[in-house]
């Protein structure tokens, strides 16, 4: 089978990095999922990444510490895991690059579209950090923005659930799936997939969007290969 999207932005928590630890790495599942990543980019997959920094770090479990330092902290939190990523991938033999959204000299390139693109095109993956370089954004709306300025086809938010449910499948066992939904929908029902500020700009920037679970093995080369798993986000 053939890949059904030529370029794609991936995003995937940085809880998933830290296994069943919890905190920090688990490098045997870092591995298995940069393998996978690998695996698609070896198809001919244009694949841009966005890695979350909750293992180590979320701004809003700062207590009272400024909003804006601890989103800072976070930002710093998603350095560390690109690095990681990066390294991974390219000890499996991938071409790999970090840009940061905060000028950050020596530790990655500062992102710029027009480099990013050139990158991308040469198939290198991508690894995006520090979300949108701005405090009060989460990472969901940095990748949001970067799929939307790279003319990615799809937007892969990959979770610890299959999909988009109308309520908490894990607090409510009559939770529903949904096949296909559309922002709107997640909007105006305040779903929690993402913040809405990602929701609006998929939305607006008309970017599609898969959630699945990324706990399942091989689901980030089925998506990339158009089987139906998952839950469709429609603009």
């Amino acid at each position: 089978m053939e890949p059904v999207y030529k370029r794609i932005l991936l995003k995937i928590s940085g809880e998933v990095l830290a296994g069943e630890k919890g905190f920090g790495f688990d490098f045997d599942k870092v591995a298995e999922i940069c393998g996978e990543i690998k695996e698609c980019a070896d198809l001919g997959v244009e694949i841009g990444l966005v890695v979350g920094g909750g293992n180590i770090w979320r701004g809003r479990t700062g207590g009272n510490m400024d909003r804006t330092r601890a989103d800072q902290m976070g930002m710093l939190a998603t350095v560390i895991n690109a690095l990681a990523v990066q390294d991974t991938l390219i000890s499996l033999g991938a071409k790999a690059e970090v840009m940061n959204a905060l000028d950050i000299q020596r530790i990655g390139r500062s992102f710029n579209k027009f480099e990013a693109d050139r990158l991308l095109n040469e198939g290198n993956i991508v690894v995006f950090s520090c979300g949108t370089g701005n405090p009060f954004f989460s990472t969901d709306s940095g990748a949001a923005l970067r799929a939307a300025e790279l003319g990615c086809d799809i937007y892969f938010k990959a979770t610890n659930v299959d999909g988009v449910y109308d309520k908490d499948p894990a607090k409510h066992p009559d939770a529903v799936k949904y096949d296909e939904i559309t922002f709107e929908e997640i909007l105006d029902k305040q779903l929690k997939v993402m913040d809405n500020t990602a929701a609006a700009l998929a939305l607006n920037s008309h970017m599609p969007m898969l959630v699945f679970n990324l706990n399942s093995p091989g689901n980030i080369k089925r998506a990339v290969l158009g089987e139906n798993i998952g839950t469709v986000c429609k603009y």
